[in-house]
């Protein structure tokens, strides 16, 4: 372990400020870490709490001990992990305020939650049922839990404890941020994703979003029992992936493009050489011949980028057989296209898009950005000929994540690129008494175009899989 990270640390120590539950918590959340037996602020100023006393108490005595000894030759993150809980024991075995067990233990997580975790959002992102964390300045922290969002009662002690935060999570990716560059994305270790904006941009204070990602990545099985998609829908998406078809992953902010694009990159054959490409690494692909890359903004003296675009083209000349990139969003876009139309076939992205012709209409406006005098039928005879399927991801108002739309790009008729739904939520199924929807993705009746590219491969599908109605 590095000397700034030692450094860091010892400052997170010396540091923090606890912060006791909300005034208005019932009995102890195992997810928020309230508890009725504390005591709260009135009228905006702190009411005495002998927990939250010996709890400040004992972090002082903590960067008194563990500032000149802790980081001499310290392994690993277990390794610092476990000498914090000794240190802690010890501590609290000395103390003469009358404590009762669940109150030891939280002192001891809270605090090392605190030295070595992200303060009070800790429990959240441990807490399984939390799939995004939001940070509305330091004392608005709101979770989504089941597609809903709700508040969460955790709060930080300030302004200052929130940057603290945000700059251990940025700088663990040796990113930065601060008022010359106010914003930033970055990833935990695990993988997920994290935003961060702070003033003078955020006008409330810090903002922190935080998406989650499974310790588990969830498989076509899972999503299958979500109801994202059907059995037969999986075994037709298994199918394009495997017959080497380029597939686009379109839809909103949170609508699960990303786990869509997971679970379609697990169908890629175990012997092919995949590049990934992504502003920050979330994809979790369990291939053993996986080159993952990450792009990289600018240095203080802005310098030193390295543009996802940058990237996609370094991919080309890395032997891939499939280059899946995280998301296109800029002029990557024309890069993506070219490598789909240069023998790449069986490339894999994401986009933002409310349909799938808004896509198509997104993917042009892209490659514009790129800065090439391109005519707009050369960009589209490009996306007619590079594009063989998109699939339209959408997060319901009911909070469940659906594939809406599967469409077959078929090529160029006059200046417009042709579609043909191949399979399409039903929403005249209505909604259950508890207000989801009973739909599922349904056939149209309509045989694609790629069967004989992917009997090329060796693969078939069987006519049911087309068949609109009752099977």
């Amino acid at each position: 372990m590095g000397l700034t990270k030692h450094l860091s640390l010892r400052q997170s120590v010396a540091d923090v400020t606890v912060v006791p539950p909300a005034a208005d918590a019932a009995p102890r959340d195992s997810t928020t870490g309230r508890t009725g037996g504390d005591r709260y602020r009135a009228a905006g100023r702190p009411v005495a709490d002998p927990v939250n006393d010996v709890r400040q108490r004992i972090q002082r005595s903590l960067a008194e001990l563990l500032g000149p000894t802790l980081y001499d030759d310290i392994a690993d993150a277990d390794e610092l992990e476990h000498r914090v809980r000794q240190t802690l024991g010890e501590l609290l075995s000395r103390e003469e305020t009358p404590l009762t067990t669940p109150d030891r233990t939280r002192i001891v997580q809270q605090i090392v939650d605190e030295v070595l975790g992200h303060g009070p959002i800790e429990p959240l992102l441990r807490d399984p049922t939390v799939t995004e964390v939001m940070v509305n300045g330091p004392h608005r922290v709101y979770v989504e839990r089941s597609g809903q969002l709700v508040a969460s009662g955790v709060e930080f002690a300030d302004e200052a404890h929130l940057r603290r935060i945000i700059d251990r999570i940025v700088s663990r990716v040796g990113r930065r941020v601060d008022e010359a560059s106010p914003m930033v994305d970055a990833r935990l270790p695990d993988g997920s994703r994290v935003n961060a904006i702070v003033p003078p941009i955020a006008l409330d204070g810090s903002s922190l979003t935080i998406r989650k990602f499974s310790r588990d990545p969830f498989t076509v099985h899972d999503l299958i029992a979500f109801g994202t998609l059907t059995q037969q829908t999986a075994e037709l998406l298994n199918a394009c992936v495997r017959g080497h078809l380029n597939i686009v992953v379109s839809g909103g902010t949170g609508s699960g493009k990303t786990t869509t694009l997971n679970v379609l990159s697990s169908f890629v054959p175990v012997d092919e050489r995949i590049v990934t490409v992504e502003d920050a690494a979330e994809l979790q692909l369990h291939q053993d011949h996986v080159v993952r890359l990450e792009s990289r903004p600018a240095n203080a003296e802005g310098r030193g980028a390295v543009t996802t675009r940058d990237l996609v083209r370094n991919a080309l000349r890395m032997r891939p057989d499939r280059i899946v990139v995280g998301e296109v969003r800029d002029g990557a876009a024309l890069d993506m296209l070219q490598a789909m139309n240069t023998g790449h076939d069986g490339s894999l992205t994401t986009l933002h898009a409310n349909s799938p012709r808004d896509a198509l209409a997104r993917l042009e406006t892209m490659v514009l950005m790129a800065g090439m005098d391109l005519p707009i039928r050369a960009i589209r005879e490009q996306v007619a000929s590079a594009v063989d399927l998109i699939i339209q991801v959408s997060r319901l108002r009911d909070g469940s994540r659906r594939i809406t739309h599967i469409t077959e790009v078929l090529g160029m008729e006059a200046e417009v690129v042709t579609l043909q739904d191949l399979s399409v939520f039903d929403f005249r199924a209505g909604m259950d008494a508890g207000g989801r929807f009973l739909g599922t993705l349904q056939p149209t009746g309509l045989r694609p175009r790629f069967l004989e590219g992917l009997a090329a491969h060796g693969i078939t599908l069987p006519p049911s899989t087309f068949m609109a109605g009752p099977r």
